[in-house]
């Protein structure tokens, strides 16, 4: 055999079942692929209860569990939201039917037992989530074999993103697993061009598209893979192809209508939000804070920490080697990954987890090439102990990072969130009716009673809350704020001014709680609002800190605000989940008692 032909087999290019040591090596597989399930699992449960009663994540707060919830209440399966597709909302919907008894119980259960209920949703995306890491090992298997199929598995079982992502009840862990099953579809098309391969891709595809738009990706493997079937010698007649690509659509339009009926019942609200999304992605970023580097460059780099630098360069390597070696597979994996990038990174908002859907593809790019890597060496390498340890150093440069990241996550996210302690501490210091301003970096539930068996939204207000994103304060301390139209999360920073400390004071709201999340915005960009920055200068000098709540372990921190590491909690400095959050108490007018 040539010494190329050598390499691609030691690689872990698919086997004959029947082969001398095939059962015995499937044997292995099946008991690694296990304890790789296993620890991703654990690593998606670990502090799944994060935060709770209060869902502190806005995204998760405001999207899919309330809106399977509300399915409940007005009696129909029209999410009346399309912003997100509702293919992980049907998912929730289910599994609350069927865990509360039906639509009584449910919304009860939301009503009473709030935390319950996202603890629920929560596994469900880490269940989902690692149903992926499964899917991925059988397309790696089928691509290059057992061994790449579960290194791609353990890699992905330990990156930080799709780890951090499945303690959240949101469509990004979720997503994984359908896109995953489409590559899976596709890479069967390719190697063996069977028709339930073309259903599986297509029904993959549409599973896809209707939990996250942008997971429509797969569509270019399974093209691709279509297209590299038909053409060449002994391709067989074009009839064939065109009844596959035809199969696979109509699987594809067929799951996606299923998964997201009222695309058609409801299309007029269905484009609507699409189109509304769509243009809030491609606008100036509008987000106080946000980097300006660029969405490529912001990208790239977030493959340095979401993935791993060891998985990122051996998938840019793996990209050049499958491309130049085996021209086919480069074609099915690697123009999808580069069009991903292109495409995202034109747009104005970027965050890192907005990545996840070439995540596999990355995984199983690193994969073959260190296989390859270690194929390579086999042919110089006389010692079998060499080659093993070669191997062994490949795979640990490949897994610790995420690995040493995603434990430190579940760490993080098993402590108490610092919302909780600061409010703990509320309310042993602060009585009952006095009037507090919270910047919105917690939901409004949080200024509720918390009772034993009753719902935070349902409870009564246990400190009067100043209306802090309805309210516009004025340049003059002569002049009291002027009540405004609803501000979002992204202008609250606009709306301050150094005159609101005396109208505080003045009207009888002694106690300020602020928050990193908020302020940190500001100070990223301190020539966009300074009335903001002289705000938090004014606030300091005028009130005394009574209590502060820090994320960081002692002696470490602060991390720079950033719209992911601020709120993933990615840096080893963090030691518990929550921005910084400081209370404070002014000190004159009615505050003076």
């Amino acid at each position: 055999m040539p010494t190329a032909e050598r390499a691609h087999a030691a690689a872990g290019a698919p086997s004959e079942e029947g082969a001398p040591g095939a059962g015995r090596a499937r044997r292995w597989a099946w008991g690694a692929l296990a304890a790789v399930l296993l620890g991703g699992l654990g690593l998606r449960l670990w502090g799944v209860r994060q935060g709770l009663p209060y869902a502190y994540n806005a995204d998760e707060a405001d999207h899919f569990v309330p809106h399977a919830i509300e399915m409940f209440a007005h009696g129909t399966l029209n999410p009346h939201y399309f912003a997100n597709p509702p293919a992980f909302t049907y998912v929730l919907h289910a599994v609350f039917a069927l865990a509360y008894g039906g639509a009584k119980g449910a919304v009860r259960a939301f009503a009473v037992h709030p935390e319950a209920v996202y603890t629920l949703a929560r596994v469900c995306a880490a269940a989902l989530g690692t149903v992926a890491l499964w899917l991925l090992y059988l397309v790696g298997a089928r691509l290059w074999g057992r061994a790449v199929g579960l290194l791609a598995a353990a890699i992905e079982a330990v990156a930080f993103l799709p780890v951090f992502y499945a303690h959240l009840a949101l469509n990004d862990a979720p997503t994984l697993a359908p896109a995953t099953l489409s590559l899976l579809g596709s890479a069967g098309v390719l190697r063996k061009g069977r028709l339930r391969d073309h259903l599986l891709a297509g029904v993959g595809l549409g599973l896809a598209c209707a939990t996250k738009y942008t997971a429509g990706i797969v569509l270019l493997p399974l093209l691709a893979a279509i297209a590299l079937r038909h053409r060449g010698r002994g391709a067989g007649p074009p009839a064939r192809a065109l009844a596959g690509l035809a199969l696979a659509g109509a699987c594809a339009l067929a799951a996606f209508v299923v998964a997201n009926p009222y695309a058609l019942l409801d299309y007029h609200s269905f484009h609507a939000e699409l189109a509304h999304q769509s243009a809030l992605s491609s606008e100036s970023q509008g987000k106080l804070g946000a980097p300006k580097e660029g969405g490529l460059a912001y990208y790239l780099w977030s493959f340095t920490w979401g993935l791993g630098w060891g998985p990122s360069l051996a998938a840019l390597a793996g990209a050049v080697t499958v491309w130049r070696r085996e021209r086919a597979l480069g074609w099915l994996l690697v123009p999808a990954a580069v069009a991903f990038l292109a495409f995202m990174g034109t747009e104005s908002r970027y965050f890192g987890r907005w990545l996840m859907p070439i995540f596999p593809v990355a995984c199983l790019l690193a994969a073959m090439f260190t296989a390859q890597v270690v194929a390579w060496a086999g042919l110089t390498l006389r010692s079998q102990g060499a080659r093993v340890l070669l191997a062994a150093l490949l795979v640990v440069a490949l897994l610790v990072q995420g690995l040493v990241y995603s434990v430190h996550s579940g760490m993080v996210l098993s402590r108490a969130d610092t919302r909780n302690v600061a409010r703990a501490w509320m309310v042993a210091h602060i009585p009952a009716g006095a009037k507090i301003v919270a910047e919105p970096v917690e939901p409004e539930e949080w200024a509720q009673e918390v009772r034993p068996g009753t719902s935070t939204a349902a409870n009564p207000y246990r400190w009067r809350l100043y209306p802090a994103l309805f309210q516009r304060a004025t340049p003059s301390d002569a002049i009291a704020p002027s009540f405004i139209r609803e501000v979002g999360l992204e202008d609250y920073e606009t709306t301050l001014y150094p005159a609101l400390v005396g109208f505080y004071e003045r009207e009888g709201y002694c106690w300020v709680i602020t928050g990193s999340t908020e302020a940190g915005r500001a100070f990223a960009d301190p020539r966009a609002v300074p009335h903001a920055i002289a705000y938090y200068r004014q606030l300091a000098r005028s009130a005394r800190a009574v209590f502060h709540a820090s994320p960081y372990a002692a002696g470490k921190g602060p991390v720079a605000f950033n719209f992911d590491w601020s709120f993933d909690y990615y840096p080893l400095a963090y030691d518990r989940p929550g921005p910084s959050l400081t209370v404070y108490r002014l000190r004159g007018g009615r505050c003076r008692r």
